[in-house]
């Protein structure tokens, strides 16, 4: 993440083509061959608010997991978060020619949602809501609601990363760790 901080700031303050030339464009991906788009989106972001949004809830989830699991697949599972967040937007706006995006949000989400699989017991504060969430009822009301704002595709946020994200973050576990689910179902009785 340090990474993508140092990249963002530099395009952001310093050199807005390296944030144009980033841009995912999804409509673009297969006809221009804009495949390096898929990961060099993920190292930028809109503003400083998205990247310090990322940011605290990448370093609030990812130190404890990656501790957890282990680097390799720590790497892997944000990878496949990155990658996954990029099919869904590629599903929801392939058809648009105008439509790009960019930031690491699917692969936060992937790491916020193996998270919440590792660590049940955890609960979580949402601006402005002030009282902290446990963390299985954030993950369905969070799912609830991306799915529910992918579909209205309004304003400039990328539900379908999120959700995409979300649910690749779910799966790897599953696929990398299936005892994890059952561990989750025992803390949570």
């Amino acid at each position: 993440m340090t990474v993508t901080c140092v990249v963002s700031l530099v395009g952001l303050f310093g050199s807005p083509q390296l944030i144009r030339r980033a841009l995912y464009r999804p409509y673009w991906l297969v006809r221009q061959s804009e495949y390096s788009t898929l990961i060099t989106s993920g190292f930028v972001h809109a503003d400083v608010g998205h990247l310090l949004f990322n940011a605290i809830t990448f370093y609030s989830f990812a130190p404890l997991l990656e501790r957890r699991i282990g680097t390799t697949p720590f790497l892997e599972l944000y990878l496949t978060g990155l990658l996954t967040g990029d099919l869904g937007t590629y599903i929801w706006h392939r058809a648009d020619p105008k439509y790009s995006c960019l930031g690491a949000s699917g692969a936060i989400l992937a790491v916020l949602f193996a998270s919440v699989v590792y660590f049940p017991q955890q609960r979580l504060f949402i601006i402005p809501i002030p009282l902290p969430i446990p963390a299985p009822l954030f993950a369905i009301g969070y799912l609830v609601y991306t799915s529910y704002a992918a579909r209205q595709q309004q304003g400039n946020v990328n539900h379908a990363a999120h959700l995409s994200g979300a649910l690749a973050g779910l799966a790897f576990v599953a696929l990398f760790d299936p005892e994890a689910y059952g561990r989750l179902l025992s803390a949570l009785r």
